[in-house]
């Protein structure tokens, strides 16, 4: 599973749109659907952090890198 498909899941388990988190965190409604369509692990740190911090978890966990999100 690459990166971004992994956080679109997550974001869909914690209840949020894609439309919703872009909207607050200033993160490009057109990367969520570039990702819907081509899913991709090249995702940049700022990006990561900024999902991260939204949902209260670590990136370590958007990553796939920790099973528990803190």
């Amino acid at each position: 599973m690459e990166h971004s498909e992994r956080i679109l899941q997550i974001i869909k388990e914690c209840g949020y749109t894609e439309y919703r988190v872009a909207r607050d965190t200033g993160i490009s409604m057109s990367l969520f659907s570039q990702w819907k369509k081509k899913p991709s692990s090249n995702i940049y740190s700022s990006k990561l952090v900024a999902i991260a911090d939204y949902l209260g978890c670590s990136v370590d966990y958007l990553l796939g890198r920790a099973e528990e999100p803190e």
